[in-house]
């Protein structure tokens, strides 16, 4: 008699994954299956700038004690 917990509990997990995938339909998610892989291989798309590094030489700036570590 242990297992008739798992009865309800599966029927509210179907009932969420059902709601979640109405939900899915009624915001349209569905409709551009093909885009993002068009985007993807689209070589006529502008190229993304590149991002400005960071300064590798010395992250953290200069401290007064520690601007020059060999003397």
């Amino acid at each position: 008699m242990n297992y008739l917990f798992l009865i309800p509990i599966s029927i509210s997990l179907g009932a969420i994954g059902l709601g979640a995938f109405l939900w899915s339909l009624h915001t349209n998610q569905y409709e551009d299956l093909e885009g993002a892989a068009v985007r993807v291989l689209n070589p006529d798309a502008p190229p993304i700038p590149p991002r400005k590094s960071p300064n590798l030489k010395n992250p953290f700036g200069t401290r007064s004690g520690l601007s020059n570590p060999t003397s």
